[in-house]
């Protein structure tokens, strides 16, 4: 028989049959579908018969007692529970709902009733569509939202609860409109992030800090207290946290920064060693020897100072000491160095000498340069950023590294004003040191923090949010908390995964994104090993100008299975 004969004809009936070994009842489904090349084929359900096995007999056809109309009603109820076509239009009923509630969540002005609210976390629970967001680990994580009221915040606190978050809100106040736009599962702490007194309850519990705050105007004074004090005061509170959960414990925190040197006696600069030498070894080099000195003190002040002069042409001067760790602890634990400094702006090199301490001959050194400012500043440097001196050597491993030493060298020296105003002799210096400390690695981001790139501000007023938000970046690289600093283009009020991202360091973005986006790159960095201490910029897809196309392009699908982020950070450099 041809295929068009086949289609022309009706469809024998079919049996769904069940089954069993004893001598039980079994149900034929009959099906008949009638004869039609039409649009409008029926389909008639005949009857629904049981029958009674008879071990390979023929079976005989037991009348139905039940009269036609209960007949039809039982048949009508038994067919719902098995017609697919009822089940497909019972679970699309169900995704339907459950997506006009989760699509509300992003109508921020919107009140939901309780009603709704309650339907929405049945369906949730119950039904199970939006199971699918959970985040292995959310329900052991509680994230603190500071900002939970701004553009992002709002959507990152709905994102936090889709995926099993307990969240905690950090709000200046808790007013009926600050209430009505949050959800009533979220805990809201009232406090304000300049003020560090009224955020220690807001670290309480806490695992991880998600900081979106922004200063309701551009007043110099705001800016400072969101932007930098904020942060600053966060990142204090939440070391001081963990650093009392680990001493009940009797341990130490994992996110405690090991103290390698404290100046603050003049016996803590014992096993310091002063010296000087030059990199030319000639006639020329004796011939302009000017002389050069240095000496380090603890002064009357309480201060331990390194301070010098190198007039030597190629000469240079260092303080150099053995490293001494407590029992067990190795640098390998860590990824870098911060240093509590201050003096007169000059540069300095960093130092690290590793390999066997008794053989001088398998040594190999590995320097960095840092700068200094006029007064006294933090200063971090990554074990990244050294470089070794020879070529050849392999890479720093900070499992060998067992002496350290600052040097001075006048040249690469950058002119700097003194307070009178005139210009400094480059070939003198005077560091006053306060500590050195190493800062502890880890596998996921502590801390999250929103910033920006200045585009969409006024060029008025650029300059001073840019130096705002910069400041708190920095206290927050310097905290040693595992961070995430995000730089977004303008903010628009669009919805999320419709465009492709652009994730960049080199401030070459000019686009804008959408606060969802961002608010998604804010959740995702939280258990992201790839994006622990990265700072970036990110922004949608553009055609970039002509010599600045190289910049990591990165599809963002509107898809939990496509994790856009990882090979997004996984190019980009740490510590920067």
């Amino acid at each position: 028989m041809s295929a068009a004969a086949k289609l022309g004809h009706s469809y024998s009936y079919c049996h769904y049959m069940y089954n069993s070994p004893s001598p039980s009842p079994r149900w034929v489904l009959k099906l008949n579908k009638t004869s039609s090349t039409s649009s409008t084929s029926t389909t008639k359900w005949k009857s629904l018969i049981p029958k009674a096995s008879s071990g390979g007999k023929k079976s005989k056809t037991i009348p139905d007692p039940t009269p036609p109309q209960e007949e039809e009603q039982a048949v009508s109820l038994s067919l719902d529970d098995v017609n697919p076509v009822g089940l497909g239009r019972k679970s699309r009923q169900i995704f339907d709902e459950v997506w006009r509630k989760f699509s509300g969540l992003g109508q921020i002005s919107r009140t939901s009733r309780d009603d709704d609210k309650e339907s929405l976390d049945a369906l949730l629970i119950r039904e199970g569509p939006m199971c699918e967001f959970a985040v292995p680990g959310a329900r052991s994580t509680t994230v603190l939202v500071v900002g939970a009221t701004s553009r992002i915040g709002r959507i990152v606190v709905r994102k936090l609860m889709l995926r099993g978050y307990t969240v905690k809100a950090l709000v200046r106040k808790a007013d009926q409109d600050v209430v009505d736009m949050l959800p009533r599962s979220v805990e809201i702490v009232i406090g304000d992030a300049g003020d560090p007194s009224t955020i220690k309850a807001a670290v309480d519990n806490c695992n991880k800090i998600i900081y979106c705050a922004t200063a309701r105007s551009a007043i110099t004074g705001d800016l400072y207290r969101v932007d930098y004090q904020g942060v600053y005061n966060l990142t204090k509170a939440f070391q001081d946290y963990n650093n009392k959960l680990a001493q009940l414990r009797a341990g130490k925190s994992s996110k405690s920064k090991l103290l390698l040197a404290k100046f603050k006696s003049q016996h803590s600069l014992n096993g310091w060693e002063v010296r000087q030498g030059t990199y030319f070894q000639d006639v020329v080099a004796f011939k302009y020897d000017a002389g050069m000195d240095a000496k380090f003190d603890f002064t009357e002040t309480g201060n331990a100072v390194f301070s010098g002069y190198v007039f030597t042409r190629g000469g240079y001067v260092e303080l150099s000491k053995k490293l001494s760790l407590p029992l067990g602890c190795t640098l390998d634990r860590y990824e870098g160095l911060v240093l509590s400094v201050g003096g007169n702006g000059r540069s300095y090199v960093l130092i690290l000498e590793a390999g066997p301490s008794e053989d001088t001959t398998q040594r190999k050194l590995y320097f960095a340069r840092f700068s200094t400012k006029v007064g006294f500043c933090r200063v971090r440097v990554p074990f990244s950023s050294f470089r070794p001196v020879k070529p050849d050597d392999p890479p720093l491993d900070p499992f060998l590294v067992h002496t350290m030493t600052i040097r001075f060298e006048p040249r690469r020296q950058k002119p700097v004003e003194g307070p009178s105003g005139m210009k400094q002799d480059l070939r003198s210096f005077k560091l006053i040191l306060e500590y050195m400390k190493a800062l502890p690695t880890g596998q996921e981001t502590d801390f999250v923090l929103v910033s920006c790139t200045g585009l969409g501000v006024e060029p008025s007023r650029r300059e001073q949010v840019l130096k705002a938000k910069r400041a708190g970046e920095d206290s927050l690289r310097r905290s040693g908390l595992g961070y995430t600093i995000i730089r977004p283009g303008p903010l628009q009020e669009e919805p999320g995964g419709q465009r492709a991202l652009i994730f960049d360091q080199g401030n070459r973005i000019t686009q804008g994104i959408s606060c969802a986006d961002v608010a998604d790159i804010c959740v995702k960095a939280l258990h992201d090993p790839t994006a622990r201490n990265k700072s970036f910029d990110v922004c949608y897809e553009y055609v970039a100008e002509q010599g600045r196309e190289l910049y990591e392009l990165v599809a963002h699908l509107p898809d939990k299975a496509n994790n856009y982020l990882t090979p997004a950070m996984s190019v980009l450099e740490k510590n920067t």
